[in-house]
């Protein structure tokens, strides 16, 4: 929720210019929404939400599966407003929306399923009653996206929450505003009847202020550890529950029998990809000290190879956020006065490794660091950048007492030439997604959820517990028949209390 971008003033409303981050050339002007904007967003998602929760699951399955398959005829207009927004390779923006795609389309067809009504036992005391959960629609749902990934991550909540039978109103960053824009509108063209259901409010920090303050039923937040809290604590004056995820510092562990070519490949992939720009990409690797030297040499060969720009031969994209690059030129050059070594990169790798790219600006070239201290800022914050280091460590349980010692724990991966062996190693993990022998596995299984603890937030969106987390739980009981003693009525003789309650007592001693 960072302020930037150019705003200006007319007599009816203040816009701002969004821009491509390669170039800063201007792509389009939106309004600033302000507090009223907030507030009657809120109010017509209200209404159109009361008539989208009466509707059967089925019906609102429809819906969103008729919204899918729009997103997916649009996906060339979609995928070309993420890459000229956020700058990154258009195929990587197309993959986003394949993942989005099959996320979209699990909870459309899934809600109905985890969320129906289901009987529970009762036990003893309540034998005379029936009871059930249901799972009710909060209202509206407040979502604050990202610009990293700005269709899959926030629609990781606004397409569970619709799915669940709410109404949502989105803040996108204001990096992406144009997509969230886009989004709205093929909903709109997707579900006609539901004019308010899905809302766009544009702008940056105060635009997400005021929504946190609009009196919506839950607000979904992705960004980082420090904005969260500034977020939540404008929730809390209102005990506005609160969805955080806020980025991670994700490890790959790689054992001594792991086939380092597939552990390498993926560590480059998951390090570089997006220019680093991943909440759950690798930015830190712990390898057993036996295979540490040559696994090093197999990610600095794969690296060198790979040249950020804008042509169609880029392997990744600009850093789009333009103070980014101060914050990965500050990690690597803390690292390398602590004694750290760079096999690739250093301090002047910030700036284009192609020629036909402009010199420096928002493009930054890959960085290999290796023997980093723990205490380094590259080993303890988030780096958001096209950097990776990797530290070799006596033994798995190392590796595992390093990775768990910081205080972001969302995602991780192991390599392992045993799989048993590496979900073993997983399981001791504290984190809240791993894969093993593969990275950022996770993403692809709608069914799984995602979120993280510490300073990587809380919450789950995805998966069953994704749909849940966008309703409240109501128990109901009916009494059935009247018991044979009633122990809530003051009619009730007390010598029947006293032999029920020693009966019952009996029982638990019993079993």
């Amino acid at each position: 929720m960072t302020d930037t971008g150019t705003h200006r003033r007319t007599p009816s409303t203040a816009t701002f210019t969004s821009r491509d981050p390669a170039t800063g050339r201007p792509l389009a002007e939106h309004p600033v929404h302000g507090p009223e904007d907030v507030a009657r967003a809120v109010e017509r998602g209200r209404a159109a939400g009361v008539r989208w929760a009466a509707l059967p699951a089925a019906r609102r399955r429809t819906h969103l599966l008729s919204w899918k398959r729009l997103l997916a005829s649009e996906l060339d207009a979609v995928a070309a407003s993420v890459a000229a927004e956020t700058g990154k390779p258009l195929q990587d923006a197309e993959l986003e929306l394949l993942l989005t795609l099959e996320h979209l389309s699990w909870a459309a067809r899934n809600a109905g399923r985890v969320l129906r009504g289901r009987r529970v036992r009762t036990g003893l005391p309540a034998s005379n009653q029936s009871a059930s959960v249901v799972h009710r629609p909060l209202g509206v749902v407040g979502v604050i996206g990202p610009w990293n990934y700005p269709v899959y991550t926030p629609m990781g909540s606004i397409g569970y929450a619709l799915a669940a039978g709410n109404a949502v109103v989105f803040k996108p960053s204001e990096y992406t505003p144009g997509t969230g824009v886009l989004l709205a509108r093929l909903f709109e063209r997707a579900v006609p009847g539901f004019a308010g259901l899905f809302t766009v409010v544009t702008g940056a920090a105060g635009t997400g202020a005021a929504l946190a303050a609009s009196g919506v039923d839950k607000l979904a937040f992705t960004g980082s550890p420090g904005t969260a809290r500034k977020v939540m604590e404008v929730c809390a004056r209102s005990l506005t529950p609160f969805l955080a995820e806020c980025g991670g510092k994700d490890a790959v562990l790689v054992t001594a029998d792991a086939d380092l070519d597939a552990a390498a490949d993926a560590i480059v992939w998951g390090a570089l990809g997006n220019a680093g720009q991943t909440c759950a990409g690798v930015e830190r690797v712990y390898a057993v000290r036996a295979v540490h030297a040559r696994l090093c040499d197999r990610v600095v060969e794969r690296a060198r190879a790979l040249r950020p720009g804008t042509g169609p031969d880029a392997a990744y994209g600009p850093l789009t956020m333009p103070g980014q690059g101060d914050v990965v030129r500050r990690h690597v050059d803390a690292a390398l006065a602590a004694g750290a070594g760079a096999p690739l990169g250093g301090t002047d790798a910030p700036g284009s490794a192609d020629p036909a790219e402009p010199s420096g600006g928002p493009f930054v070239a890959p960085v290999v660091l290796v023997d980093v201290p723990e205490d380094c800022p590259a080993m303890t914050e988030e780096t958001f950048g096209p950097t990776v280091a990797i530290n070799a460590v006596a033994d798995v349980d190392e590796a595992v007492r390093r990775t768990n010692a910081s205080r972001y724990a969302l995602g991780a991966a192991v390599f392992c030439g045993s799989r048993r062996e590496g979900a073993a190693i997983a399981s001791r993990l504290r984190a809240g997604a791993v894969s093993v022998n593969s990275v950022l596995g996770f993403a692809a299984v709608p069914a799984l959820p995602f979120g993280g603890s510490g300073d990587s937030g809380f919450g789950r969106i995805h998966g069953a517990e994704g749909l849940r987390a966008f309703t409240a739980p109501q128990s109901v009981t009916v009494r059935r028949f009247a018991p044979p003693v009633d122990l809530t009525s003051f009619a009730t003789p007390s010598a029947a209390k006293a032999r029920a309650v020693a009966l019952t007592r009996w029982l638990h001693t019993r079993r």
